[in-house]
């Protein structure tokens, strides 16, 4: 091979490498961060959740633990569940247990599965908020997402027409416990997978450090929302509810309540 034509074949070498070297760093872009596998999945299973839609005079079901029955208000009726009914006009139903999870029973009651199946089928709900719950925060992985299924299966099964949120577990202590942290994802991974919308108060910070001491009663180590707590997660509440609702009724205050105050 002539000089002349071995330099040429190595210029085309050359200008090929430097090709490829482009495509391969254009590729790449190591200045981007890549979406982490729960940043995409999280994303995708909210673009596959429909809009909730709520009548103005929507009947709903407010399903939980001691949180929902009002714990550590004044009054138990002045709890979160029964504001949230006050605020939007809704005809609310609230039954909550003290002490009750997925998998654990309750105090006056036993655990979320066996109070469901306990419902009133021929009551039509519009919604169903399933609240919590910390109290399953002991009692380990094993056999928790069969009891979150077998408990959601009984209200589809029980209100095939209703639509349901899954309102997770508010911290009740800081730093959050690592059973709270996981009851949180596991929750959201089984809502996703329904295409419900999950609402988590955790991952929203409704508290946080500065405004733990106003929101939560920690006297004689109740550790539950103060009577300005149960105020403060129903404005949330509602506040959420509107912003996954495809209608303007779902999220809008009767005029005749007071308004929202969040700090």
């Amino acid at each position: 091979m002539s000089s002349v034509r071995r330099a040429r074949s190595w210029g085309l070498g050359v200008v090929a490498a430097g090709v490829a070297a482009i495509v391969a760093v254009s590729a790449w872009q190591p200045w981007r961060t890549p979406p982490t596998a729960e940043a995409a999945s999280a994303v995708g299973a909210v673009a596959d959740v429909e809009p909730l839609s709520i009548p103005a005079d929507a009947k709903v079901l407010v399903f939980g633990d001691s949180w929902t029955y009002g714990a550590a208000a004044t009054v138990p009726t002045d709890g979160y569940a029964y504001r949230l009914g006050r605020l939007s006009g809704w005809n609310v139903t609230v039954d909550g247990v003290r002490g009750s999870g997925y998998m654990k029973p309750g105090r006056d009651g036993p655990d979320f599965r066996r109070r469901a199946e306990a419902l009133d089928p021929s009551t039509a709900y519009d919604l169903i908020i399933i609240q919590g719950s910390i109290n399953d925060d002991q009692q380990g992985e094993r056999g928790y997402r069969e009891a979150v299924d077998a408990t959601w299966d009984t209200f589809e099964r029980l209100f095939p027409t209703a639509q349901i949120v899954i309102f997770g577990p508010t911290p009740h202590e800081f730093p959050v416990n690592e059973g709270t942290a996981r009851i949180d994802s596991d929750l959201e991974a089984a809502a996703a997978s329904r295409h419900w919308w999950y609402i988590s108060s955790l991952q929203e910070r409704w508290l946080t450090p500065a405004n733990y001491h106003e929101m939560i009663d920690t006297g004689a180590g109740r550790k539950h929302p103060s009577d300005r707590g149960h105020e403060y997660l129903a404005e949330k509440l509602l506040a959420a509810l509107h912003e996954r609702s495809v209608t303007t009724d779902a999220g809008a205050p009767r005029e005749d309540a007071p308004a929202p105050v969040v700090p």
